[in-house]
């Protein structure tokens, strides 16, 4: 078996979005700062996060780090979704409503035309999330 997971770039605020992750989700939260690491480049990034990590028991897995300031980095607008499903109608609910404050809703959350529901957002830190819940394809 192979897991993917989504790593999030961020600069300098790597730390705030996963302890709102793990807020939304629950869980156990794991941060490694340059310093942690004896990895620092820049005195003023020694803090940032190096690794960062979110495991939750239902399965949710997210990975974090600031980017260097010696590093290119360019959030763009769309380069990716972070997609969240479950066969759980109440937990893409609970998802949802822990995601929402504060985010750009692009569509709502509610029943498409593939699933009894289906929603997307962009969350406080510019990440778009994709959430519905995971019916059989009907193809």
């Amino acid at each position: 078996m192979i897991n993917v997971t989504p790593h999030l770039n961020f600069r300098g605020n790597a730390r705030t979005a996963l302890e709102f992750y793990h807020g939304v989700v629950g869980g156990h939260l794991l941060v490694v700062t340059y310093e942690d690491a004896h990895n620092v480049q820049d005195p003023a990034e020694a803090n940032q996060v190096m690794f960062g990590q979110v495991t939750a028991p239902n399965g949710f897995r997210i990975m974090a780090y600031d980017v260097p300031t010696q590093l290119p980095w360019d959030q763009g607008q769309t380069a990716f979704f972070v997609s969240s499903r479950s066969s759980d109608p109440a937990e893409i609910q609970s998802l949802w409503n822990g995601l929402s404050p504060d985010a750009h809703i692009v569509q709502p959350l509610g029943p498409s035309g593939w699933t009894p529901l289906y929603g997307m957002l962009r969350d406080r830190f510019g990440i778009t999330w994709v959430l519905d819940v995971e019916v059989p394809y009907q193809g």
